[in-house]
């Protein structure tokens, strides 16, 4: 979850850079604060499954749906509050930086903590 989460906030600074160039000071924030929705969620959904140690395949399944379920209530409260108390925000850039950061949280299947894995030749 730690390098899923770097990879978030890399292309966050990365895209409030690109649109604080094209669009100012709105643009930028508005990239800021659609990477900071899809961090805190991701937080919220690694802090759930981190303090569960379970046994059986059924309960890993229960917590993996709770988390899931936490996840995607953050994110549409963080979003609604973003889009109803910023009056100036770039909905191209908030939203494109969002989604952007959720597919990367969505690769975390993909990648491992492993040290000797990733040093594969």
């Amino acid at each position: 979850m730690r390098i899923v989460m770097r990879w978030q906030l890399i292309v966050t600074l990365a895209m409030v850079l690109t649109l604080g160039l094209l669009w100012g000071f709105h643009g930028a924030a508005s990239a800021l604060l659609g990477g900071v929705v899809s961090i805190i969620s991701a937080a919220a959904f690694a802090a759930i499954i981190s303090r569960y140690h379970g046994s059986t395949a059924s309960s890993v399944l229960i917590t993996a749906l709770k988390a899931e379920a936490v996840k995607v209530i953050i994110m549409i409260i963080l979003l609604s509050l973003v889009l109803t108390l910023y009056k100036d925000v770039v909905a191209v850039g908030f939203i494109g930086t969002f989604a952007v950061t959720v597919l990367i949280f969505g690769m975390a299947l993909f990648v491992t903590d492993d040290a000797k894995t990733a040093r594969i030749k």
